[in-house]
């Protein structure tokens, strides 16, 4: 069991990583995955300052990477900038500007023990991010923030979006609810566990990669997932090597999030029912989680609920 650090401020409350941020917070920009573009970035730095936090920026925010242009920067580089924003214990948390690619290439560069040392802090990210929030959990044991991210057209061009995004970051964790106005439950049941989970492939790319530790896997959770971009054949695929894999083992349920630019939704909705269905384990479908909008911000880490009925089908925060 990994002790968690706790300060006077956040002693008391269940997750203290995740603790409401409040106005003067200084907060770490780092982009440990593709660069974002400069309007983009520029706007994103407007909004934390317009919330009245304090940016403090990664040494390599801007890098850019010449032979690997979809990186920003170096994978040393990327590292570095995450391991001082993490291990910098004035930080209440971190954010993540954009996805892409490249978290999964910095892993193994990252120092376990080190990041263990340091206060515990909000990580805010999604998409790409997937693999820092599922190397998190298994590996430091502390919840995070899945939401779009700042420098993002997810965000900057969703006002529900930036809205519950706010709200999420600056209010206590617990007591909250994941419910979407189309959800549905696909099958039925109630289940309680931790949250986890995030975008398919990259959870399928961590599966392949061993992060999971001693070979865990969702055993006992209730697993978030969703897609973009992707053809119904490679969800099918990236489904078949999980269940294969041994991934769902033992887990508690799932609910399906969004699966923007992946096809025709009733063949999105087939495939997924196909594969995630024989588990026999509540599953909902149609929750405002993962790309486009509107969506919203979720912690992962944390206990929670799966309330899959007729009526109301949800996630529960506890």
């Amino acid at each position: 069991m990994i002790s968690r650090t706790t300060d006077p401020v956040s002693a008391d409350l269940p997750y203290p990583e995740l603790a409401p941020l409040k106005p003067g917070d200084r907060v770490g920009i780092i982009t440990p995955s593709s660069r974002p573009g400069i309007e983009n970035y520029e706007r994103s730095i407007d909004i934390i300052r317009e919330w009245c936090l304090e940016p403090v920026f990664g040494k390599h925010v801007r890098a850019a990477n010449a032979q690997l242009p979809y990186l920003a920067g170096t994978d040393e580089q990327r590292a570095s900038d995450l391991m001082d924003a993490w291990c910098d214990d004035s930080l209440a948390a971190v954010f993540c500007l954009r996805g892409g690619y490249g978290s999964m290439r910095i892993v193994d560069l990252l120092d376990i023990d080190r990041l263990r040392r340091a206060k515990p802090k909000a990580l805010v990210g999604s998409s790409d991010i997937t693999g820092l929030h599922e190397f998190w959990e298994q590996h430091l044991g502390v919840a995070t923030w899945f939401a779009p991210m700042f420098a993002t057209n997810d965000l900057l061009h969703s006002r529900y979006n930036l809205d519950h995004l706010k709200r999420a970051l600056f209010s206590p964790v617990s007591k909250r609810s994941l419910r979407g106005a189309h959800a549905e439950t696909m099958v039925p049941g109630t289940a309680e566990g931790t949250l986890t989970g995030g975008n398919l492939t990259l959870i399928r790319m961590a599966r392949g990669m061993n992060l999971y530790a001693d070979g865990a896997g969702a055993a006992g959770k209730i697993v978030l997932i969703e897609d973009v971009d992707e053809e119904t054949w490679r969800l099918d695929g990236s489904l078949t090597t999980l269940l294969r894999s041994g991934y769902f083992d033992g887990v508690a349920g799932i609910a399906l999030g969004t699966w923007s630019k992946c096809g025709i939704e009733r063949e999105v909705k087939a495939v997924l029912y196909d594969r995630l269905a024989p588990l026999g384990v509540p599953l909902i479908w149609g929750v405002p989680f993962g790309h486009a909008q509107p969506v919203d911000t979720v912690p992962l880490g944390v206990r929670a609920r799966i309330v899959a009925d007729a009526h109301d089908p949800r996630i529960e925060i506890l």
